[in-house]
């Protein structure tokens, strides 16, 4: 498969070397601006293994995406991929979001689970649209939230590895002929939270 990643840190760089261990050709990647003289990890992955890399900020537009690119695969990522750059690569754009979709929508998915005290949470890879983590659902996957576990710790032990995990079947199945189509997400279900923060917290009730 000739895919596009769009993303950053720890995912959008694992996702890079992943996709070519597993032997897809990486046209391309996208990852936000320096901060100071300090790269992004998929940057600084990209530019290591020879992948050309362009950086984004706030928007994936058409002509950020190559000619002949089979699907965009967005790892982390923090800029809106318009209609035209989904349009682009021949199966569109997929998306993971480390939380059960429709559930926690927005961009503090752990943070909130995890101050809901919730027991179990997840990962969902979803076929990207328009709105805030909306898309089909295209698989998903679950743990366990266990005593004392912060954000990092949940993220770092199942949800990351999750992630790739559902991006490595997804890319199986479209190199096999496979569609994904998904199936949409139940919007009776659905939550959607603000970023987390003290402040915001002080406001809710309990």
């Amino acid at each position: 498969m000739r895919v596009m990643i769009v993303g950053q840190k720890w995912l959008g760089a694992e996702l890079l070397r992943q996709c070519i261990a597993e032997g897809h050709q990486v046209v391309a990647a996208a990852a936000p601006p320096a901060v100071g003289e300090e790269y992004d990890r998929l940057y600084a992955a990209a530019q290591q293994l020879g992948v050309p890399v362009r950086t984004v900020r706030g928007r994936l537009v058409a002509r950020d995406v190559p000619a002949g690119c089979d699907v965009l695969l967005a790892a982390h990522a923090h800029c809106f991929i318009d209609g035209a750059a989904r349009a682009r690569a021949k199966h569109g754009a997929l998306g993971y979001h480390p939380s059960l979709l429709p559930r926690h929508r927005g961009r503090d998915a752990i943070r909130w689970a995890l101050h809901m005290r919730e027991p179990v949470t997840g990962g969902t890879l979803y076929r990207m649209d328009d709105g805030a983590d909306t898309g089909p659902i295209i698989v998903q996957g679950w743990c366990h939230v266990r005593p004392g576990d912060t954000p990092a710790a949940l993220w770092r032990r199942d949800l990351a590895p999750l992630g790739l995990r559902l991006f490595s079947e997804a890319l199986a199945r479209l190199a096999r002929g496979e569609a994904l189509p998904g199936r949409p997400q139940d919007e009776d279900l659905a939550t959607w939270e603000p970023a987390f923060s003290a402040a915001k917290l002080a406001e809710l009730p309990g």
